[in-house]
């Protein structure tokens, strides 16, 4: 069985739980350690169940929370080389460097961190297989790569960003730095994009796809769905939100076998 929620998701905080067995994972904790432990027991987790925390990068509302959870609950944490010599995880006495395209078994779970584009030293963001099944993670990032649509191609369940509508984020409030940092490719995806990727893989195989990372102020429900809907069914879709995140959602196994592909450019938008 394989199993995965979220305690929040936008840009106040991100954390996201997989589950396996007694393997318990956490991506990113962007939230402070007392509002983390009250989202944590909302989803039936005491913190020492935590196996280990994995770092996609360095900006705030993914780390929040991370060093003050892992010193109090000696949790090791997992980041890429780039991410640690930012140094704000300096304090987290156990910290272990993982690459690109190089799997790493965590308890009963094997990790494939997939480097993508985002305005961070090194950022990665994670795939995670067990039990025969694959569940992609996929948020914090500007453009769909090559690599990245090769990695994530044949998921059973997917964690993906829609932050933007390109319009609304074009006519907003935001002041034009931050819009052409947000729309660029080193920003964040736009339903358009995220909808590009579901086009490029095996969407038939997506058991549960949840939609993340929803800006509040340059997104609607109603424009994502208008994306993604020609891609997947309606009911295989949820949505991830800021306050809550979304409940644990369970994996089915498949008879086949999964094999990591990790090929590709990984910095190279698609033409």
């Amino acid at each position: 069985m394989m199993q995965f929620s979220s305690i929040g998701s936008g840009s106040k905080g991100n954390g996201t739980l997989i589950r396996s067995g007694d393997t318990l994972l956490m991506v990113d904790c962007g939230f402070s350690l007392k509002e983390t432990l009250r989202r944590l027991d909302c989803r039936g987790v005491a913190p020492e169940q935590l196996t280990a925390i994995l770092v996609t990068h360095e900006h705030g509302d993914h780390i929040n929370g991370v060093a003050a959870l892992a010193r109090r609950f000696d949790i090791p944490v997992y980041l890429s080389a780039g991410t640690r010599y930012v140094g704000k995880l300096d304090s987290v006495p156990r910290l272990q460097i993982i690459a690109d395209a190089a799997p790493v078994a965590i308890g009963e779970i094997e990790v494939l961190p997939v480097a993508v584009p985002h305005d961070a030293r090194e950022p990665l963001q994670y795939i995670f297989r067990a039990g025969g099944m694959s569940l992609g993670v996929l948020t914090d990032l500007g453009c769909i790569t090559r690599h990245v649509a090769d990695c994530y191609g044949d998921c059973d369940g997917m964690l993906l960003e829609c932050n933007h509508d390109p319009h609304m984020l074009s006519v907003g409030s935001y002041p034009p730095s931050l819009k052409s940092r947000v729309g660029g490719i080193y920003g964040h995806l736009s339903n358009q994009q995220a909808s590009e990727l579901l086009r490029l893989i095996d969407t038939p195989r997506i058991q549960h796809l949840v939609v993340a990372h929803i800006s509040e102020q340059n997104n609607d429900s109603e424009l994502v769905l208008e994306q993604l809907l020609p891609h997947i069914e309606r009911s295989r879709l949820r949505f991830a939100d800021q306050a809550n995140g979304f409940e644990w959602v369970e994996l089915e196994a498949r008879p086949e076998p999964i094999e990591f592909d990790p090929g590709g450019a990984a910095g190279q938008p698609l033409q």
